[in-house]
């Protein structure tokens, strides 16, 4: 679109614009009709310019949303990931990043020792989701723990669960790598069962599932070890810490001045 002079809307039309809750055509019409007017434009034109950036501009908006609301830790993305640096083979993070097991409502379980790519990974994925305009929500186990207290005095555990499960896809990070309290694996498990084929939970886990009663009591990590497997995909990550790797090769910092 070539640049022209854009006088501002007249206000009746600014206060009509607002009333319908167009912020996006109210901000780019002033050099549409511009340019249409330069140009000469078709009436269909002018709408498609109109809504198209409407349209785009709403799921900028919407985009920012689902990604503040998701919580993510760093802001990590596939775009910044190595393949090649996972010990998970490149078929199946392929199949992971199409999402396919989110909308069959399946589970993800990534084990395996610390610094191996398990967070970034789900962190990757949880963005893609995003991208995608799915809804995420990102946890610990210690964020799950504060959660059941908060609600536990007023009996409102479920419901708060039942709010988290808007989401499509809850990823629970980090599990095993502290110990877990009552009210940790109270949370852990009231999420995968209330979760249960209805939405997805991702977790990553410096212990196989089958390790769980290790850190929660034996039966509450059945039940949930349970549930969280039937339906899931399992990967294993192995090999040396790549953030103790790059901090031993130098490169895990800038050079001082």
């Amino acid at each position: 679109m070539n640049t022209v002079s854009a006088p501002p809307l007249p206000d009746d039309l600014d206060t009509l614009l607002r009333r319908l809750r167009l912020p996006h055509v109210r901000r780019h019409a002033p050099e549409v009709l511009a340019t249409a007017k330069a140009q000469r434009w078709e009436p269909a034109e002018v709408l498609r310019a109109l809504f198209t950036a409407e349209a785009d501009g709403r799921d900028r908006a919407g985009l920012a949303t689902r990604r503040a609301r998701a919580g993510f830790p760093t802001g990590k993305t596939f775009d910044a990931w190595d393949p090649a640096a996972s010990s998970i083979p490149a078929p199946t993070q392929q199949a992971l990043q199409t999402l396919e097991w989110v909308h069959r409502r399946e589970n993800l379980v990534i084990a395996g020792p610390a610094g191996t790519g398990k967070t970034f990974l789900l962190e990757a994925l949880g963005q893609t989701a995003v991208e995608a305009g799915l809804h995420v929500a990102w946890f610990t186990l210690e964020t799950l723990g504060v959660l059941v207290r908060a609600h536990r005095a007023d009996d409102t555990v479920t419901k708060a669960v039942e709010k988290i499960l808007r989401a499509d896809l809850v990823i629970v990070d980090d599990i095993g790598l502290l110990p877990v309290g009552p009210d940790a694996a109270e949370g852990l498990y009231r999420l995968v069962d209330a979760a249960y084929e209805k939405r997805s939970i991702a977790v990553s886990s410096n212990l196989h599932p089958a390790g769980f009663d290790e850190i929660t009591p034996k039966t509450l990590a059945t039940a949930t070890v349970d549930r969280l497997l039937h339906h899931a995909h399992l990967c294993q990550t192995s090999g040396d810490s790549v953030r103790l790797a790059q901090a031993l090769a130098g490169k895990g910092a800038k050079a001082l001045a």
